[in-house]
């Protein structure tokens, strides 16, 4: 087997100078290999590339990404409105110097970009998210894709063209032949676990409804925060495991920066392209499940006819109607939301399809989508002030766009919420709901609470 330090120096001799060298070329080829487990290949094969790897997993088709190292790295530090730009014109300038070789018309394979945004550019800043920057992508060194049940690799070098490709194929070989080892792994004991101020908090969401009662304001969401202590650093690899059984509805997703992890089982996709097809969902309004399926059918048809809910419902709605207009030849939105379940909660959920532009990109209407009013407000503009007033938190990368793109031009990013940020033997879960002038702070404590639930599970709490 090959050791650590070996597997690395091989391509770190290619990729540690051209990690933000815009003369650099790019160099990729994509072959298929046998069938592997990703999330084997993610948990015994990311210590090797520490700091710089990723997970995906989609809930309604057979898709997952898993990204080992970083050939290079794309970010912006920087509170100015221009980040989705610059990520869009430094990602087209890479793509279009490179030399790819990549026989499969599949989406996601290829040279691909991981990564994702900040709710809040403008927002206070917090210790632990200090190594996250404001926007942050990999193009992986390694790329695991897994579509349909066909499983390919993506090697990204800058090195001449047929320099390392056979050292490349042995390094394949080896990470493949890691994921077949499977150990039991166990969560690491939590030693603290404790809500930050809520009493504080709900003090907060009162003023909040009284302001909507009495301006233009229609809704603000407010979120906040539990931090946990392990009794060592946590086992991230058994948590992406547990969230991948324990939540089936749900896009798995993990990025590892630093000594840090994100990571979470987010129910709502914020966009998705493929080729010149687009999705976007509306994700707002919420319920729990109930005891047994009587209680929860009930429960079920109280969501759909509840005012409030359907109001909130439909803020996202016409938002992102306003949002993908402009980059959509036409549109298909459903008259009436429909009902998404997952384990602890049932949401409202309404899908919005359309067909793009050719001259639009999936950067582009992720910017016009971001923040819906699901997990910022109405006003936008307004809603964001209140929260920056109110929350007394960095946000960092929760509730903000996650997600892929490939260089041709296909790609999905999910609204990162039911997520945490585990730093080595501590950890951030966050949690976050609507207000509106009938909202209810008591209930809406209760809300975040359920809301905690899917993290909290996962990392070993109650």
């Amino acid at each position: 087997m090959l050791t650590k330090t070996l597997m690395k120096s091989r391509f770190d001799r290619a990729s540690k100078q051209v990690k933000h060298n815009d003369q650099a070329k790019l160099y990729s080829f994509t072959i298929k290999i046998d069938p592997c487990d990703p999330i084997l290949f993610y948990k015994n094969n990311q210590h090797l590339y520490e700091g710089k790897s990723f997970f995906w997993k989609s809930p309604d088709e057979d898709f997952s990404l898993v990204g080992l190292g970083a050939a290079y790295i794309i970010k912006r530090n920087s509170s100015t409105s221009d980040r989705f730009k610059y990520i869009e014109k430094k990602w087209n300038k890479l793509c279009e110097q490179a030399t790819i070789e990549n026989p499969y018309e599949v989406p996601g394979t290829g040279p691909l970009l991981f990564g994702g945004f900040s709710f809040d550019a403008n927002s206070m800043k917090e210790e632990e998210w200090n190594s996250f920057d404001q926007s942050l992508f990999y193009l992986p060194e390694f790329l695991l894709t897994v579509v349909d049940s066909v499983y390919y690799v993506t090697v990204n070098h800058f090195s001449e063209k047929y320099a390392t490709i056979e050292e490349a194929k042995v390094l394949i070989d080896q990470l493949i032949s890691n994921a077949v080892m499977y150990q039991q792994s166990e969560p690491v004991p939590i030693i603290k676990q404790e809500e930050i101020e809520p009493n504080d908090w709900v003090e907060k969401v009162e003023e909040i409804v009284q302001d909507l009662k009495q301006t233009s304001l229609q809704k603000v969401v407010m979120a906040r925060k539990m931090k946990l202590k392990f009794a060592e650093p946590a086992n991230i690899p058994h948590v992406i495991q547990q969230l991948v059984l324990q939540q089936p509805n749900s896009f798995i997703f993990a990025l590892n920066v630093e000594k840090s992890c994100f990571l979470g089982a987010s129910p709502e996709r914020l966009v998705k392209k493929t080729g010149s097809e687009v999705l976007s969902t509306s994700l707002a309004g919420s319920i729990e499940r109930g005891s047994d399926l009587k209680e929860d059918k009930e429960l079920e048809k109280q969501l759909l006819h509840d005012q409030k809910n359907l109001f909130e419902h439909q803020l996202v709605v016409s938002m992102i109607k306003d949002a993908l207009g402009p980059h959509c030849d036409k549109m298909n939105i459903p008259t009436q939301p429909m009902i998404m379940k997952t384990p602890d909660i049932q949401h409202l959920y309404t899908p919005v399809v359309g067909q793009m532009k050719p001259e639009n990109s999936i950067l582009q209407v992720l910017e016009g989508l971001h923040p819906t009013p699901a997990l910022g407000g109405v006003p936008t503009k307004d809603a964001l002030e209140i929260i920056r007033k109110k929350e007394e938190m960095d946000r960092g990368f929760y509730a903000a766009p996650v997600g892929w793109m490939d260089y041709r031009g296909n790609g999905e990013f999910i609204v990162a919420i039911r997520s945490g940020l585990i730093k080595e033997d501590e950890a951030y879960l966050y949690a976050g709901c609507g207000l509106v002038s009938e909202s209810k702070p008591e209930d809406e404590l209760i809300e975040t609470r359920i809301k905690f639930r899917p993290m909290l599970r996962a990392t070993g709490g109650n």
